[in-house]
């Protein structure tokens, strides 16, 4: 669903514009709502971004996430004239009020498989890297410049989603694509280092608690990693310091499916899981009421950490069946 001229023409006519993302906002959902959220001001609208969780602490080095707003009390929707969602696959993850929905239309762009379309229009494209490329070709087709900090947005988006320029979703178009933005603007090492070389020591030494709770299953095809409550309280971090634990799990050789589990802020488990060969982890998260891609997704469950294990490791078996 990928319907360009409904909307060019219905973000041109709006004055006022709301940019959301999904709760638990990750470098492509935060980038895509900065990048757009700087062309959209540099043509002449109001535009507000605020989401249901705050932006992770390392993404508030981007121009403009201070402008990012968070909690349930989302803006009135008489003070906007368009709600745009961005990198999220279903309109729960937004976390958004229902009244918000009744009377503005959603303009809904997103890359998730699993996306059904709930906008009132839609640019969905699953075979888009990430949700900032789509919000780059929306730009170009607005006439809009990309200036310097919209490019750093679209920038981390991109970088982001696609592994560092590792994933199977890296093509020629993507580093087309991101050469635009460095010519913008954009500038690799900066941000490289702040997304990615930003550690502090807490966050190393809930690290190493992690890796000790390592485990290979399923013949050598899966790992599983995960933390606890009382690893934050030891190492003074909390989740957002979990961010990349579960590539850790997906890099040893052989293996073919990575979980990696954490608590969530509301008594919940939050799953990360990845996957590096045929293995679709977008039907697994699904399944189990979240979503995601082919090779990387998640899912919220609850109850104890031995029975989410549990759970978790026969749905995940019963994909080498």
């Amino acid at each position: 669903m990928l319907d360009w001229q409904q909307a060019c023409q219905v973000v041109t006519d709006a004055n006022s514009i709301l940019l959301v993302t999904h709760r638990n906002p990750d470098g492509d959902g935060i980038g895509s709502q900065i990048g757009l959220y700087h062309a959209l001001k540099a043509a002449g609208k109001q535009v507000l971004m605020h989401n249901l969780d705050g932006v992770p602490r390392i993404y508030h080095f981007l121009d403009g996430a201070e402008k990012v707003t968070s909690g349930r009390n989302f803006p009135p929707a008489e003070d906007v004239d368009l709600m745009i969602s961005l990198d999220c696959g279903n309109r729960h993850r937004l976390g958004l009020p229902d009244d918000l929905f009744d009377h503005l239309p959603l303009l809904n762009i997103d890359h998730h498989a699993s996306n059904i379309g709930f906008g009132t229009i839609n640019l969905l494209d699953p075979h888009a890297c990430a949700t900032g490329a789509l919000v780059l070709e929306l730009i170009r087709r607005l006439d809009l410049p990309v200036s310097a900090a919209s490019a750093n947005g679209l920038y981390v988006a991109i970088m982001t989603d696609t592994g560092s320029f590792r994933h199977a979703n890296t093509t020629a178009a993507v580093f087309r694509m991101t050469a635009e933005l460095v010519e913008a603007g954009a500038k690799p090492w900066p941000i490289a280092m702040s997304v990615y070389e930003s550690n502090v020591p807490g966050r190393l030494q809930l690290l190493s608690d992690c890796l000790n709770t390592m485990e290979v299953r399923d013949g050598g095809r899966s790992a599983w990693l995960h933390v606890h409550q009382g690893m934050y309280g030891r190492t003074g971090t909390d989740m957002e310091d979990t961010e990349g634990f579960v590539e850790y799990a997906r890099s040893i050789q052989d293996i073919e499916v990575a979980i990696f589990i954490r608590p969530g802020n509301d008594g919940s488990w939050k799953a990360s899981l990845r996957s590096k060969s045929s293995i679709d982890i977008g039907h697994l998260a699904e399944s189990l009421g979240g979503g995601g891609h082919r090779f990387a997704a998640g899912c919220t469950l609850h109850g104890k950490l031995p029975d989410i294990l549990e759970q978790m490791q026969k749905a995940v078996s019963a994909l080498f069946d």
